[in-house]
């Protein structure tokens, strides 16, 4: 049986974020790896910041201590979304024991959110 590390769940508001976007464009690459920001609609890619803070609240850390590219959310061929780690979000997920992420977004035009756990 698995054991839950930790739990995170995040909420975006999607006009804000895309406001933001567009005040600062630079913060794409600052905020998204290559492949995230192929996604086109600004609900999509505001599901993946939120699950980017999901997954920083599960590993118990605050803005700031794990770069947000160091949190990267692909889909599977089946269109899941999946958490893959890199760099300090990786050392740190391995220091937790981390084994297994369960990712679930939800979005619709006005806000986006994921919910994630992490368990070893």
């Amino acid at each position: 049986m698995s054991e839950v590390v930790g739990v995170g769940i995040d909420l975006v508001d999607v006009a804000r974020f895309t406001r933001v976007l567009e005040r600062r464009p630079a913060l794409h690459q600052r905020l998204f790896t290559e492949g995230e920001r192929t996604l086109a609609r600004a609900e999509r890619l505001a599901a993946r910041f939120a699950a980017k803070e999901a997954v920083m609240k599960a590993l118990g850390c605050g803005l700031g201590s794990v770069a947000f590219r160091d949190i990267e959310i692909v889909s599977e061929a089946s269109g899941a979304p999946q958490v893959r780690l890199h760099a300090t979000a990786l050392v740190r997920a391995s220091a937790l024991g981390v084994t297994r992420w369960h990712l679930s977004l939800t979005h619709t035009e006005h806000s986006a959110g994921a919910v994630v756990i992490a368990t070893a």
